[in-house]
């Protein structure tokens, strides 16, 4: 099979455009009548023409994610680890030339988060640091999952990309999943918000997830960031890249998310602005294409909108999340990547999962199933 880059390069934005136009409400609904969907039925059920049948797309997604996943809802929470970077991102709290306070956590700060999380209920913990490999490169996050693992039953992690023998070497002390976001597939606008850093490296981010998959690593978790461009042909290609992954690295499992650009100190404003219909179907047209993956929605989004939005197809959630190094116990100041909209703790949104028939689960996997014959 040939790589994803050689299968990018073959779809330019404008082909996928002319492809969306030619759309009609026959295509969707000849790709709501099918039980397995193809690449052309995901652009259909994400095209304008599939903006009527919305409810009859709810509908489907909810059934099949029921059939799924059943009534579980995992919760996670992200632990900032360090707000150091050496990229300029143009959206991004942390980007080089943001002129904010930097801190990374020592051991000390890192147990205090730990025992905070553990208090909260968590079992599952996501760590996020900026991307500064002399700072928190292979090293620290390796001496960071061996000094966490012991309090949770999965640590997964959102850092900057790696060589496929350091993965190896993070997966052997504990590492269960990765998160890498793409960002954008727009080569052109992706050099425009990434001028300086090792993240400027478009192809190499690209290949991130192949690393991942040839390291044999439990999930893969991918996604663009709504709003840099069109969000339909990044989602597109979003799509085209899990069905890539999901032929040539079988053994993975994959999840995507839904990151809608959010303020900063300082930010970015979308160029692309996405309602709240419009998220709701690409949520129900992911799961419609692909009743396994499992799909995430983070705290950027609205209490009113989350309440809604795990009942159309969503497998995760994360809660009472903080975005800056320290948040849940050591630093109170504001070293924030973005802002978050969901303020709720993990009580209140356990509570609200219970209400609606749902059965809060607080870590991923049970690690003694890896082992399981």
């Amino acid at each position: 099979m040939n790589n994803f880059k050689s299968i990018l390069d073959n779809w330019t934005p404008e082909a996928i455009q002319r492809k969306l136009g030619g759309i009609s409400t026959l295509h969707v609904e000849k790709a709501l009548s099918k039980t397995n969907r193809n690449l052309d039925d995901f652009l259909a059920l994400i095209s304008p023409a599939a903006a009527p049948y919305l409810e009859i797309m709810a509908q489907k997604s909810r059934e099949l994610t029921l059939q799924r996943f059943g009534n579980n809802m995992q919760l996670f929470a992200p632990m900032y680890l360090s707000n150091e970077c050496q990229n300029i991102c143009t959206y991004c709290g942390f980007s080089l030339d943001n002129k904010v306070r930097r801190k990374t956590l020592t051991d000390a700060e890192i147990l205090k988060e730990v025992a905070a999380l553990k208090e909260m209920g968590f079992d599952h913990i996501l760590l996020v640091t900026g991307e500064a490999n002399k700072t928190v490169g292979v090293d620290y996050l390796e001496h960071a999952i061996k000094l966490i693992k012991p309090y949770f039953a999965n640590v997964s992690i959102e850092v900057q990309p790696l060589d496929q023998e350091e993965y190896e070497r993070l997966i052997r002390c504990g590492l269960h999943s990765v998160l890498v976001y793409q960002e954008t597939y727009y080569r052109d606008t992706y050099k425009t918000h990434h001028p300086k850093g090792k993240k400027s490296n478009f192809d190499y981010r690209l290949e991130t997830p192949d690393r991942l998959g040839r390291a044999e690593i439990h999930k893969v978790g991918i996604g663009c960031l709504i709003g840099l461009e069109d969000w339909r042909i990044d989602s597109y290609y979003t799509a085209m890249h899990l069905q890539y992954l999901k032929q040539k690295y079988w053994k993975t499992k994959y999840s995507i998310s839904f990151p809608r650009l959010r303020p900063f100190s300082g930010g970015q404003e979308p160029k692309v602005v996405m309602n709240d219909r419009e998220l709701v179907q690409l949520i129900c047209a992911y799961r419609l294409f692909d009743p396994d993956v499992e799909l995430s929605l983070s705290t950027r989004e609205t209490q009113h909108f989350r309440n809604h939005a795990i009942k159309l197809g969503i497998t995760s959630v994360s809660a009472g999340s903080k975005t800056n190094p320290g948040g849940y116990a050591v630093e109170k100041q504001s070293l924030e990547q973005f802002e978050i909209s969901d303020e709720r703790g993990p009580n209140e949104i356990s509570k609200l999962l219970v209400d609606n028939g749902y059965q809060p689960v607080w870590k991923d996997w049970d690690p003694a199933l890896q082992y399981a014959e």
